[in-house]
């Protein structure tokens, strides 16, 4: 928790409580469900908590934002998020039900009112959304091709909807195959600590 606290200070008492339940929930969770390794699970709250909240130093979420979490996992992007953006909604899909069925333990031992998880393929989905997240799930141009046809046309942040993709090391190779532009955001920019020297926000408008 003191990570949270240090690079968000301004969030509210609320949030404060439900980050710093985060811990038990997952503990108790992953030892019935393998959802993180057990080497990761002892750094949650930089691996994963604080790793997914890179996204809300590229772009703060407005009130009404609708967001696709695909790959979630065990909640990740899309539940560190949830608890920072309560006015935004999200949406955590994943192929493994049994993941599934953890993030919605989760959720429910948070009382998070702002997400919905569903075991799905992304390129199942019919809804729209202004942006869509994901921590590394694959290369990122057929990831583009699986929820473009998802991004809204209805645009109201300082970036153009799209997706903010976590991804780590080099992106040269798999950046030239994209036609689409993209932007990086080094994650060390925001971050000190030395499990972020390589990671990065990839943002690719649609």
């Amino acid at each position: 928790m003191e990570l949270i606290n240090k690079y968000f200070p301004d969030i509210t008492d609320e949030q404060r409580f439900r980050f710093g339940q985060l811990e038990d929930l997952y503990y108790y969770w992953n030892a019935r469900v393998n959802v993180i390794s057990r080497q990761d699970i002892e750094t949650l709250y930089e691996r994963h908590v604080l790793h997914s909240l890179g996204i809300a130093k590229v772009l703060q979420f407005k009130p009404g934002t609708s967001i696709l979490d695909v790959g979630t996992g065990g909640g990740f992007p899309g539940i560190p998020l949830a608890i920072l953006f309560p006015e935004a909604q999200f949406h955590l899909v994943d192929s493994i039900g049994k993941k599934i069925r953890v993030v919605e333990e989760i959720v429910q031992g948070l009382g998070l009112s702002n997400v919905k998880a569903e075991q799905v393929r992304a390129e199942k989905l019919d809804d729209s959304y202004e942006f869509v997240v994901s921590r590394a799930v694959t290369r990122i141009t057929p990831f583009v091709g699986w929820v473009k046809r998802n991004i809204s046309r209805n645009s109201f942040h300082t970036l153009r909807n799209g997706i903010l993709y976590l991804k780590g090391g080099d992106l040269t190779e798999e950046l030239s195959e994209l036609k689409e532009k993209s932007r990086i955001y080094e994650l060390s920019d925001y971050f000190e600590e030395e499990f972020f020297e390589t990671k990065k926000v990839v943002y690719v408008p649609l």
